[in-house]
């Protein structure tokens, strides 16, 4: 052995100050020293005066981050019997049961040991500093099942506490249908010497199932068998294979025809049918996999739409086509065929899924049942159906000579006016005498259809020059000139028209069918009865908030505004203490509306003031009804704005419609929010004080959410504040505390505090228990309609 080569495993330990306490043969051997003449004596006994003065700045760093108990390293120079040897001392921190500081494990490592080279010092690392940065779970168990060793993931799976863990055998810990498949691992492992990997549904403490991959394997530590063991969430990867399932059964359920087929250059060779696809095609799966589509075509016939599938596919785009093919007993069938390509993560195109449908009954209809599926009743013109048809083709032809299609959207001018005026059959008769007139204008390649209500829509294809586009549409104006004649009387007709144009305005139908309406809208915000041509500029913000105001304004004339009722609930009762009234907009085509969606363009246009009338109108004759019922002691409240509360006129509208509904003042409840009445503090308090001698209440809604003068709160005498969203949903975010308070000042000003937007248990049973008077949210009730209102209060607060 020479000078610098001694046995592994140079190991002593000192205590706190660093006094040698062990010595073992390979220190003797390292140092020329015996246990008798070391113990006792400082760890700086070792050290050459060089390495006394590196040990001085390792250790004064040590004791500075003692309470860290994490494992160092100190570099220093050894003194080896007279000779100075390099070296790296490993110093680990020992720990009594309740984590203090009992001393330190000094393993050394000499630079011309082979032990001390990189990767014996890295398989030197403790196992306890290393195993809280493994991903998943990591245990050492004994034979007896006890765990030994641990890391701070198993003890977030568990739910358990080291101490519970200390004591607690891995059996305790299963379901009893698992400790079977546990005591068989045991045995694998510490009997025949082998591993073990199963997957198990683990059930924390709290009844939390995480499904993890275990595995193990034995390992031996100083003469003691344990078993080592991982445990990997597998979670995402159970969702993922559950969601392929529910794919795989998707696909086999299915009753349309679908098959998969992969690419493999011209080839398109198939790898998947479903059985809707078997039953329609007559061929089974095994007859199909690995071939060609082609192969149930029908030769001879569908040739364009062949040409235009094959396109698709070279091309790697999306494919729809209505064509023949033949079933496997050679009968002829028409099939509605969708292909979409699928890309790889490379954005490669490695598969087609094509979608069939057995369409033939449908093609086998009469003429007649076609003219009326594709045609408007009442003036015999293209519906909407084929207008998408027509134009599609017509993209489509335009697109291969290279020229332009028009498309042209024409909305007549009062309508409603018309129908009010002179009745509905007056109106169709308009509709009817406008259709004959717009189809003499064009030529017979071009469409004229009836898209909705008093809405036509021109395809004028292959269309030359823009020039000859002008003439069209100059001609298709003055149609518009001599009045329609109905029981003696003439009827003026206008119209607003948008004109989009191929390829300038949109590439797709849909496109230019979208530019040519925001070039009509543009029309109509302008001065009704002209032509407008789509250009860029009219998509800005300022001309969608004049198609949104124009949209607003005909909401209110016909009607699309509604109310829902949102009811309050009384913490000490469990009773309806009230009902918030929320404004919707059933939107003629998109459907219901959320006031976030419009409110704002309503402010800037003036059209919450109308809106606001029509809200109060429906709100009062909603709480007349409550009345009716026997339930005149449930207010109803209403969100009024400052635009519509500053307007002259208003605190005398309010009076008049109590008087005209014969409503008892405190039926209604007036929201005022705090921070448009801090816009005007002096306004705000002469309309809480008329309100007050009106007998209405005032309610002030976003208490929290903002700066608040509560001296100014104090001074409307409001009989009720609204906690903010914002505060009831930041319960669980550490905003406890800011509800309790903001509760606390609601009542130390003699108001009652109602909690908005209260959505589940803990945030309502909070609420309860810190004194909050009334709370309102989806976790009570969701908005009702009305008649599920007064429902609600017949079942559950008899009169």
């Amino acid at each position: 052995m020479s000078e610098t080569e001694h046995p592994a495993r140079v190991v002593f330990m000192t205590d706190e100050a660093g006094n040698i306490l062990t010595w073992n043969a390979a220190c003797a051997a390292l140092f020329g020293l015996d246990a008798t003449r070391i113990l006792g004596r400082t760890v700086t006994t070792l050290f050459s005066p060089a390495g006394r003065d590196a040990w001085s700045v390792g250790w004064a760093a040590l004791m500075r981050n003692r309470d860290a108990h994490r494992d160092a390293e100190v570099r220093v120079d050894l003194d080896c019997a007279g000779r100075a040897v390099a070296a790296v001392l490993v110093l680990a921190p020992q720990l009594d049961r309740d984590g203090s500081l009992l001393g330190w494990a000094v393993a050394v490592a000499t630079d011309g040991d082979r032990d001390a080279s990189e990767i014996t010092r890295v398989a030197r690392t403790p196992l306890s500093s290393i195993v809280h940065m493994f991903p998943g779970t990591f245990y050492v168990v004994d034979r007896e099942g006890r765990l030994v060793l641990w890391n701070r993931n198993f003890e977030r799976v568990t739910e358990l506490t080291p101490d519970e863990l200390a004591v607690t055998r891995v059996p305790q810990m299963l379901e009893l249908p698992q400790r079977p498949t546990w005591a068989d691992a045991m045995r694998r492992v510490f009997e025949d010497g082998g591993e073990f990997s199963f997957e198990l549904d683990y059930v924390s403490r709290s009844g939390r199932t995480t499904a993890l991959l275990l595995s193990g394997a034995r390992v031996d530590v100083d003469g003691n068998d344990y078993l080592f063991g991982m445990g990997i969430n597998i979670d995402v990867r159970r969702a993922r294979e559950q969601q392929l399932r529910l794919r795989e059964r998707a696909l086999h359920a299915a009753s349309n025809g679908i098959l998969i087929t992969r690419c493999e250059g011209r080839r398109n060779l198939i790898e998947y049918v479903n059985p809707a696809f078997e039953r329609i095609t007559g061929y089974a799966a095994g007859d199909v996999l690995g071939r060609d589509p082609r192969l149930m075509g029908a030769p001879g016939m569908d040739a364009a739409e062949r040409g235009a599938l094959r396109e698709a596919i070279v091309a790697h785009h999306s494919a729809h086509v209505v064509m023949r093919n033949l079933r496997k007993n050679g009968e002829l069938y028409w099939t509605d065929l969708s292909i979409t390509p699928v890309h790889d993560e490379h954005g490669v195109v490695t598969h087609y899924i094509g979608v069939l449908l057995d369409v033939t009954a449908t093609k086998l209809r009469t003429a007649h049942l076609e003219h009326e599926v594709n045609h408007d009743p009442l003036t015999g013109l293209a519906n909407r159906n084929l207008l998408w048809d027509r134009l599609e083709q017509a993209l489509h032809l335009a697109q291969r000579q290279n020229a332009l299609v028009a498309t042209v959207l024409i909305d007549l001018d009062k309508f409603k006016l018309i129908n009010d005026t002179y009745g509905h059959e007056a109106g169709d008769v308009v509709l009817k005498v406008v259709a004959r007139r717009l189809q003499a204008s064009v030529r017979d390649s071009d469409t004229v259809a009836r898209m909705s209500g008093d809405e036509f829509v021109l395809i004028l294809a292959n269309q030359p020059s823009l020039r000859f586009t002008l003439r069209m549409v100059e001609r298709l104006r003055q149609s518009f000139v001599i009045p329609v004649s109905f029981n003696g009387r003439e009827i003026p007709v206008g119209a607003s028209v948008g004109v989009a144009l191929y390829p300038h305005d949109g590439a797709t139908a849909a496109e230019l069918v979208r530019s040519a309406d925001l070039a009509m809208y543009h029309g109509k915000a302008n001065g009704r009865n002209d032509v407008h041509f789509f250009s860029s500029d009219m998509k800005s913000s300022n001309e969608a908030k004049q198609r949104i105001e124009v949209a607003l304004r005909e909401a209110l004339d016909n009607d699309e505004m509604f109310l829902l009722y949102q009811p309050r609930m009384a913490v000490a009762t469990g009773k309806v203490s009230g009902f918030e009234a929320l404004l919707r907009w059933r939107h003629p085509e998109q459907g219901v509306l959320a006031p976030a969606r419009f409110l704002s363009e309503a402010e800037e246009s003036g059209t919450i003031v109308q809106i606001g009338q029509q809200v109060l109108d429906h709100a009062c004759a909603f709480a007349a009804s409550l009345r009716d019922q026997g339930h005149g002691d449930v207010p109803v409240t209403v969100n009024v704005s400052y635009r519509e509360y500053t307007q002259p006129g208003f605190l005398d509208g309010l009076a008049e419609r109590l008087a005209r509904w014969q409503l008892a003042p405190h039926s209604l409840q007036l929201d005022l929010r705090i921070d448009e009445l801090i816009r005007n503090p002096a306004l705000g308090r002469e309309l809480a004080e008329q309100l007050r001698g009106l007998g209405v209440d005032v309610s002030v809604d976003g208490f929290g959410a903002g700066l608040c003068d509560l001296g100014y709160l104090q001074q409307l005498s409001a009989s009720q504040v609204k906690l903010a969203h914002g505060t009831v949903h930041a319960l669980a975010d550490g905003g406890a505390a800011v509800a309790k308070s903001l509760i606390d000042i609601g009542h130390n000003l003699d108001m009652e505090v109602v909690g908005e937007a209260v959505e589940t248990e803990p945030q309502a049973a909070f609420l309860k228990s810190h004194g909050c008077d009334q709370v309102q949210g989806t976790w009570f009730s969701q908005p009702l309609e009305e008649e599920e209102a007064r429902k609600l209060l017949r079942e559950h607060q008899p009169a």
